[in-house]
């Protein structure tokens, strides 16, 4: 009895096989769908390759979708009808990159497997229990009210994957601990874990809000974006803050943190500069999470650069002295789950696994059916 969990990008289609706890058994990437010389002219055909690639004799239990955006209404996995259907379909306007291509693999999935259960997990599910006073902004309130505005919060599923495994590494009820957990990636949030519960979070409205990125800017003065629409028009500035800006526009060589190290061990200061940045946003929030739960018992790095970038885990680690943190050097070089010397405050690195968090999830939702 398996899983097949679908993350559908615009072109891409990533898949895993899982068992219902959420153990991988088989995993792929199908890339280019619908581009001249793809594989696959749409979600559909992929799905349908993908399908065509399970092992002999695979009995499918349900499948498991990432949709990035459930609004207020989907706070948790929700089995696929047409009503819920229709219902994500209004939040398109939400996460009009993100949604849609989900949207098109769901529709591939129930057309090809129709006897098969389909969930939908959703990104913002986990940050559903912010108090009200972490997810208004400070505008008319009937903005709010009419339109949704709100933070929201994104990479839902890593932070709870990762919240869960911290709490088994340190031996200690999830229940009990006060956790910020750090998605770093090409897109990356911080999220302050209380109780198991999220009580905030850096991105926001959109997954442009927070930390320094890639290639979005993250947190600026929003007089900024009016100054930057007035002159370069509203197409262009959306462009510009989500495909231009983060460590890509500050170091004018790229967004990924690979060819910055190498810029900055051969002296540019720029790419120096754009890390020290990155790294100088990270423990900002680091630091205001701590005030907000009135404690701190572990920092947990996960993603790309969480898992793998020692130079920035020691950014943050080793200037938070203030916290009870305390890095250990050599662990963090030879890349141990726990990197940190005794004391109040741990901090761990834990690869995170959103498609086995789907997984787990959509088997909890259908055996509570």
């Amino acid at each position: 009895m398996t899983i097949l969990v679908l993350n559908a990008g615009s072109s891409s289609l990533k898949y895993q096989l899982c068992t219902p706890e959420g153990q991988t058994l088989m995993r792929g990437l199908i890339e280019r769908i619908g581009e001249p010389g793809g594989p696959v002219t749409d979600h559909r055909s992929a799905v349908e390759q993908v399908l065509s690639q399970l092992p002999p004799g695979t009995e499918l239990w349900a499948i498991g979708h990432r949709v990035v955006h459930g609004g207020e209404r989907f706070r948790e996995a929700t089995r696929l009808t047409p009503e819920v259907l229709a219902a994500l379909q209004q939040l398109t306007p939400l996460a009009p990159l993100h949604n849609p291509p989900a949207l098109a693999g769901i529709d591939g999935a129930l057309a090809l497997q129709p006897d098969v259960p389909n969930v939908a997990v959703f990104d913002t599910a986990f940050h559903a229990t912010l108090p009200p006073e972490a997810y208004l902004y400070a505008l008319p309130y009937r903005l709010y009210q009419e339109h949704g505005l709100r933070r929201y919060g994104f990479h839902g599923t890593s932070h709870a994957y990762v919240a869960r495994r911290a709490a088994e590494m340190l031996g200690r009820p999830l229940e009990q601990l006060k956790l910020v957990t750090l998605h770093l990636g090409n897109g990356a949030s911080a999220c302050a874990v209380q109780h198991g519960r999220s009580v905030d979070t850096s991105m926001g409205f959109t997954p442009l809000e927070g930390l320094v990125m890639g290639t979005r800017s993250g947190d600026l003065d929003p007089a900024v974006v009016v100054w930057l629409a007035e002159r370069e028009g509203l197409a262009k500035t959306n462009t510009l803050l989500n495909r231009e800006s983060g460590v890509l526009g500050l170091s004018g060589i790229s967004n990924d943190l690979r060819d910055l190290h190498r810029a900055r061990e051969d002296g540019d200061e720029r790419a120096t500069l754009a890390l020290q940045v990155m790294a100088r946003r990270i423990r900002k929030y680091v630091g205001a999470y701590a005030a907000a739960m009135d404690g701190l018992d572990a920092v947990v790095f996960t993603g790309g650069a969480g898992e793998h970038d020692t130079w920035l885990r020691a950014e943050v680690v080793g200037r938070l002295n203030v916290l009870g943190l305390r890095l250990d050097a050599e662990a963090n070089q030879s890349r141990q789950p726990l990197i940190s010397r005794p004391g109040p405050v741990a901090a761990l690195v834990i690869p995170t696994d959103e498609e086995g968090e789907i997984a787990l999830q959509t088997s909890r939702l259908l055996e509570l059916g």
